[in-house]
C-alpha cells in the first residue's frame, strides 16, 4: 500500500515559482511511473507531466518548458518546480503513482491548490 500525500500549494502572483512535492509513505520501487496532473474548476482532469523509473520524463504541451518534475529516491518525494507561473494554471494538482512490477497498483493524493493571480 502507498499513501501520497501533496504540499506546497498556494497563491501567487503571475509570473512566479512554486515547487510541489508529493511525499509517499510505502515502498516506490521497481517499475513504476509517478505523474502531476491538475483539474480546474468545470475542467476534466489533465496530464502535468510524467516520470518514469528508467528516468525519463514527460510533459503537458502548456508547461513549455516552465515545469520540471523530479524525484528524491532518499526522501520518497516527487517535486514540481513550476516557473512563469500563468492565471491558466490555477487548479488543483494531483500526484500520482502506478506500479507496475513487481507490485502492482495505481495511487492518488488528496490534491493541493494552486491559485495564479493576474
Amino acid at each position: 500500500q502507498v499513501q501520497l500525500a501533496e504540499s506546497g500549494g498556494g497563491l501567487v502572483q503571475e509570473g512566479g515559482s512554486l515547487r510541489l512535492s508529493c511525499a509517499a509513505s510505502g515502498s516506490v520501487f521497481g517499475t513504476y511511473v509517478l505523474g502531476w496532473h491538475r483539474q480546474a474548476p468545470g475542467k476534466q482532469r489533465e496530464l502535468v507531466a510524467l516520470l518514469t523509473s528508467g528516468g525519463g520524463t514527460k510533459y503537458a504541451d502548456f508547461v513549455k518548458g516552465r515545469f520540471t518534475i523530479s524525484r528524491d529516491v532518499a526522501k520518497n518525494t516527487m517535486y514540481l518546480q513550476m516557473n512563469s507561473l500563468e492565471p491558466e494554471d490555477t487548479a488543483v494538482y494531483f500526484c500520482d503513482a502506478d506500479l507496475r512490477f513487481p507490485r502492482t497498483g495505481h495511487y492518488w493524493g488528496q490534491g493541493t491548490q494552486v491559485t495564479v493571480s493576474s
